[in-house]
């Protein structure tokens, strides 16, 4: 699979991964993992992703988000309050040329999780306040809606969302397919691969709509051992299975979905092979001191120029090659999917 993976949603700097995070990122290069799109839960996490960033450049795509579920996975969980966003709305500022995206954010209505009505109607202000951040800082949104997919989608679509990943999406596909019409992808992690009932969701969502992810450490093809991203494979092989379509298709188109989704993470890979800085390829100050000549650098993808990219659209150094494309497509028009 010579394309490589991109996980869109994993949890690379959860405290599971500390002891052995170099021998996980080595399985998960071995396996053709090419980006990792790493998400946060709460403001403890943002410099630790950060630190990962700084150390894994053309692997973590850093992400900074509050999820709606606070205080880890134990006794101690609690559905988010606003003050949760206070303390973090400095760092989505501060960091900005470095996200590619404002995640995990969203809702979780599931009634153990948000008993109250006041617990729905904080994690709906912290989600909105969160939407409009993504806006402001034209970037995409790594969503959770567990227990709340037709209220996150509509949400969503009311706020003016047009780029959004619904991770280990669970809702009815009539629901899905709203959000198909909204332009939003779905991600679906390994655990999928033991619960049939996700087959028939994956069956309705179009190809041109469905990411990869692994959701580590949690959601891998065993509920009681850590997930991984080279897990990923999996989900992969089983999304190809439901499909009727290759693994490597299957891959190439996910990977496709992906970066026109984050084109950010596309970004790092080429800042690193162009020897170009994060500044200048956000568009910052120090851009336009690097401007060189009339040459335009596009990106593109299947489905049309990847979006959010004004600031990829600069007069750029010569190092950077003057055509950066990601491989055409005919598949959909093809037929390689049944339907």
């Amino acid at each position: 699979m010579e394309h490589g993976f991109v996980d869109c949603h994993c949890h690379i700097s959860a405290r599971e991964f500390e002891e052995d995070l170099e021998d996980v990122i080595q399985r998960t290069t071995e396996a053709g993992v090419k980006t990792l799109v790493a998400v946060t839960e709460e403001v403890g996490e943002f410099a630790r992703v950060l630190q990962l960033q700084e150390r894994y450049p053309d692997l973590v795509a850093p992400c900074f988000g509050i999820h709606p579920l606070q205080g880890g996975g134990g006794s101690e969980q609690r559905s988010v309050k606003p003050q949760d966003l206070d303390a973090a709305l400095p760092h989505f500022y501060k960091h900005r040329e470095r996200l590619v995206a404002v995640g995990e954010i969203g809702l979780d209505f599931t009634p153990w999780c948000a008993p109250t009505q006041q617990d729905r109607d904080d994690q709906m202000k912290v989600f909105v306040e969160q939407l409009n951040i993504a806006k402001e800082l034209d970037l995409p949104v790594n969503v959770h809606s567990r227990s709340a997919a037709k209220v996150t989608i509509a949400t969503m679509r009311e706020q003016g969302i047009s780029r959004a990943l619904l991770h280990n999406f669970a809702g009815k596909p009539s629901v899905a397919l709203e959000g198909v019409k909204a332009g939003y992808l779905f991600s679906f992690p390994p655990a999928v691969c033991r619960n049939q009932q996700r087959d028939k969701l994956i069956q309705q969502i179009p190809m041109e709509h469905i990411c990869l992810e692994t959701d580590s450490p949690a959601l891998g093809p065993d509920r009681h051992v850590r997930n991984e991203p080279r897990n990923i494979v999996l989900s992969c092989r089983h999304i190809a299975r439901i499909k009727g379509a290759s693994p490597q298709t299957v891959q190439l188109v996910a990977a496709q979905n992906a970066y026109r989704l984050f084109p950010k993470a596309l970004c790092w890979g080429l800042q690193l092979s162009a020897g170009l800085s994060p500044a200048l390829l956000s568009g910052g100050q120090s851009a336009k001191k690097h401007r060189a000549g009339p040459q335009v650098t596009p990106i593109m993808s299947p489905l049309g120029p990847l979006p959010g990219l004004a600031w990829v659209q600069l007069h750029l150094t010569p190092r950077l090659p003057p055509q950066v494309q990601l491989q055409e497509s005919s598949l959909f028009r093809s037929g390689h999917f049944k339907s």
